[in-house]
């Protein structure tokens, strides 16, 4: 397992989560979180290019609304496109996206079987997001961009109809 007491982390397992705060790269590479979630802590800034996070088991995503987070996804590759990737068997997952104006994710967050929530200020408009979740909630001033084409990235076939459920 890995330990993420480091200004650059590298690809790899990290048992216990991956809590960071401060100034964190991320390497590109494969990151496995297991044992806890990827949490992004208060006035964190968080970037790397042509990473990939896999979130196994109950692990899931959680970015406090002061961190600013810049990730990109690998542009080659099987898992080209993909930032984010929740373990399926989790059905019960939530996933928290509530950073500042100044975050950008580029790549898809892939939760099938789990909740998605953009909360707060989060914007992606210099980056690209495409979403796969089972369901997805928006509040405050969050907002994406999802056209990925330009970035390299294939496009996610989206659904003919959204249903809004109040």
């Amino acid at each position: 397992c890995q330990n993420d007491n480091r200004s650059t982390l590298e690809p790899g397992t990290y048992c216990k989560g991956l809590s960071l705060s401060g100034s964190v790269t991320l390497s590109p590479g494969v990151y496995v979180v297991e044992g806890g979630d990827f949490k992004a802590s208060a006035n964190a800034n968080i970037s790397g290019d042509g990473v990939i996070i896999y979130l196994a088991g109950s692990s899931g995503v959680s970015m406090n609304g002061t961190a600013t987070v810049k990730l990109s996804a690998p542009t080659s590759g099987t898992y080209s496109g993909v930032l984010f990737y929740g373990d399926r068997a989790n059905l019960a997952g939530s996933n928290s996206f509530n950073g500042t104006a100044d975050s950008l994710l580029t790549g898809a967050l892939y939760f099938p079987t789990q909740e998605v929530k953009y909360l707060g200020n989060f914007s992606g408009q210099g980056g690209c997001t495409q979403v796969v979740a089972d369901t997805v909630e928006w509040s405050g001033a969050t907002s994406i961009k999802q056209d990925c084409t330009s970035l390299g990235m294939r496009e996610i076939p989206a659904a003919q109809s959204v249903q809004l459920v109040e």
